[in-house]
């Protein structure tokens, strides 16, 4: 076994019904949904009933897969069932607490702040630093004399 074999063995996210994905591109980005069923090598049919996703095919260009995985997902599921097995395993508090989606929120809110807001933002920035400086200076001068 080569080492690109060895290194291959770790990958975790694998196109399956089940995996929860994320859209990335079109009208939907920003929006998770779960794998359905698998069309061909380059296109799923994906359903988030949670997320004000519709039932539709994408391709793997507009998606990004995520580490989690809906358990005992039967294939082309209906929505009821999907929508069953989504509240059981709590997807969208899994996909809330990732650092991933926490990310996600930053940036949503960042893109609607308002000019004021923004300058309430830079103002905290300056604040913070200034702070850190101090007590970086204070704990450098009593290093210092020891």
């Amino acid at each position: 076994m080569g080492r690109e074999q060895e290194d291959n063995l770790d990958f975790e996210r694998f196109v399956e019904v089940g995996r929860v994905v994320l859209v990335n591109y079109g009208p939907d980005a920003g929006k998770i949904a779960v794998i359905v069923d698998i069309v061909d090598h380059s296109r799923v049919m994906v359903d988030g009933p949670t997320t004000g996703l519709p039932r539709q095919v994408l391709s793997f260009k507009r998606l990004t897969l995520t580490p989690i995985k809906l358990d005992k997902v039967p294939r082309a599921a209906g929505e009821t069932v999907l929508k069953a097995i989504i509240e059981k395993q709590d997807l969208v508090g899994k996909w809330s607490n990732t650092a991933w989606a926490k990310r996600l929120e930053k940036r949503k809110v960042r893109a609607t702040l308002s000019d004021f807001d923004r300058f309430k933002v830079m103002l905290a920035k300056k604040q913070k630093r200034s702070i850190i400086g101090k007590e970086l200076a204070k704990a450098k001068k009593t290093a210092s004399k020891k």
